[in-house]
């Protein structure tokens, strides 16, 4: 494994990052996740990546439970808040009260005293800026949480809560996006940005839900069992890929992919880290023997003459626009 600061803080982190988004408390058993757990640290993981809502607040008391009796000192354990985790108002969104009530219930299902980063899972645009700042600023003063991120946030909302948390005196070092040779936004305009203020980029889909593993086929009937088939696996995200022109191009990438020694999903894994703004690429699994393969990416450089053939084979079904960065930021309230 090959470790990386966060941004530019002090935080160093594995550059291959263990998330439970679609997994832990919902998809696999508690078992099979705690073994997912243990092959991670195995294969010197340590940065885990959940969520208050995932799996209805599930996947945070599994993780707990499954890092149970490590060395705290030696985990950096990500979470985060704004959607909703209960039938009341107040129970989502960014407000002071749903934040100090969410790190409280988190710490609690983590079976820890803090968590490394505490991070905003979205935007919301129906409480002040400067309220969410002010309650994540309490939390880091407090020691619940020793650095603070947010997730799918737009450049300009990125820049309006740097300035804020530098008057805060608290760390703003990550954003959390999608990000993939199929999807990406964030090129355009929030990773400058990020790159200006010293933020890093702490990845999620860098598979595109599996679709750059080259298991679905074009003119095939998914998987039985595979993600596009499974409404609790991200069934719903993984649409926007299941169309044959992208499966065609996808399937042009096995050949590169083999000539770096590589699967295709470890070609993918590995693609996001040559972007020097990323800190990170969080890969989740549902077996055991997933996160060992994946984490084969970590180390991994790819040369220049790969990268560019890589881009020219999926450059007509890239989506590139920066605007779409907007279409993950909520309109409404959750």
């Amino acid at each position: 494994m090959d470790y990386r600061h966060l941004g530019r803080s002090g935080l160093v982190i594995s550059e291959i990052a263990y998330g439970n988004w679609l997994t832990h408390g919902s998809q696999v058993e508690e078992d099979a996740a705690t073994a997912c757990v243990a092959a991670a640290l195995e294969a010197g993981i340590t940065t885990f990546d959940t969520a208050d809502v995932y799996a209805q607040t599930r996947a945070e008391s599994v993780l707990g439970k499954a890092l149970k009796g490590e060395r705290r000192e030696g985990l950096e354990i990500f979470t985060k808040v704004y959607w909703p985790t209960g039938p009341g108002r107040n129970d989502r969104g960014l407000s002071r009260k749903h934040i100090t009530e969410s790190v409280n219930g988190s710490l609690r299902r983590l079976q820890t005293d803090y968590v490394d980063l505490y991070q905003a899972h979205r935007y919301d645009r129906f409480t002040p800026l400067e309220e969410t700042m002010e309650a994540f600023a309490d939390i880091v003063h407090s020691g619940k949480a020793l650095y603070i991120g947010v997730s799918e946030w737009t450049a300009d909302q990125i820049r309006r809560a740097h300035a804020l948390a530098r008057e805060l005196h608290i760390p703003l070092v990550s954003n959390q996006p999608q990000y993939s040779a199929l999807w990406r936004v964030i090129e355009g305009e929030v990773i400058p940005a990020c790159e200006e203020l010293g933020l890093g980029q702490v990845v999620f889909s860098p598979i595109a839900q599996g679709v750059l593993t080259g298991k679905y086929r074009p003119g095939r009937q998914p998987p039985a069992g595979s993600r596009a088939t499974d409404d609790k696996g991200g069934a719903d995200m993984i649409s926007r890929w299941m169309r044959d022109e992208v499966l065609e191009q996808v399937q042009q990438l096995q050949p590169l992919a083999a000539e770096a020694g590589l699967t295709l999903a470890q070609l993918a894994v590995a693609w996001v880290l040559q972007n020097p703004n990323v800190s990170a690429a969080i890969v989740g699994a549902s077996r055991p023997e997933q996160v060992a393969e994946n984490a084969k990416a970590a180390g991994v450089r790819l040369e220049a003459d790969l990268l560019a053939r890589i881009e020219k084979v999926l450059e007509p079904v890239a989506v590139t626009d920066p605007k779409r960065v907007h279409e993950n930021v909520p309109t409404r309230r959750p």
